[in-house]
């Protein structure tokens, strides 16, 4: 079941992000491992701004979430993370259709987000569900300050790709 965050699930939250960030140590990034997930402030202020959606196992606990940011007029996808014991399930895929179908009739243009470009579980997971990749020529402002900050955050050590996918089409 999908359906939006709730302050209790915030903790929850930051579990599943620590454990799907050990899936990096395999591919060396032992960094993005070890970064911490998100604050529980920045956690509840994707709550409270109802940008936040989680799927849930049978006992309602949620396995998995996704974050919405506006960036350039697209709904910008901050963070999509499946706990792994629930992955390759479809359900990271589906919070990404839940989100589409809340961004399309709010007058969004397309979902973007930024990701790894190397890393088999991002880039090419992605372009399978539809998102292209934007070359970095046609960046608007918004999405150009946000691969800044996240160069300043050490994301840049690795390839990043900012990619995109129309709504409404």
């Amino acid at each position: 079941m999908i359906r939006k965050a709730r302050l209790e699930d915030v903790e929850r939250l930051r579990n599943i992000e620590t454990a799907a960030g050990e899936a990096f140590r395999t591919l060396g990034m032992h960094a993005i491992a070890d970064d911490d997930p998100p604050s529980v402030q920045e956690l509840s202020r994707y709550v409270a701004a109802g940008t936040c959606w989680v799927s849930t196992a049978a006992e309602q606990q949620p396995v998995a979430y996704i974050l919405v940011d506006q960036v350039d007029g697209n709904a910008h996808i901050a963070q999509v993370t499946v706990h792994p014991l629930y992955a390759r399930h479809g359900i990271g895929s589906a919070l990404i259709d839940e989100v589409a179908s809340w961004a399309a009739p709010q007058g969004f243009e397309a979902l973007t987000l930024t990701t790894f470009r190397d890393v088999p579980w991002n880039r090419p997971y992605y372009e399978r569900l539809g998102f292209t990749v934007v070359p970095e020529r046609l960046w608007a402002a918004g999405i150009r300050r946000l691969v800044l900050v996240e160069a300043a955050d050490g994301l840049s050590a690795w390839p990043r790709v900012v990619m995109r996918r129309a709504l409404g089409e």
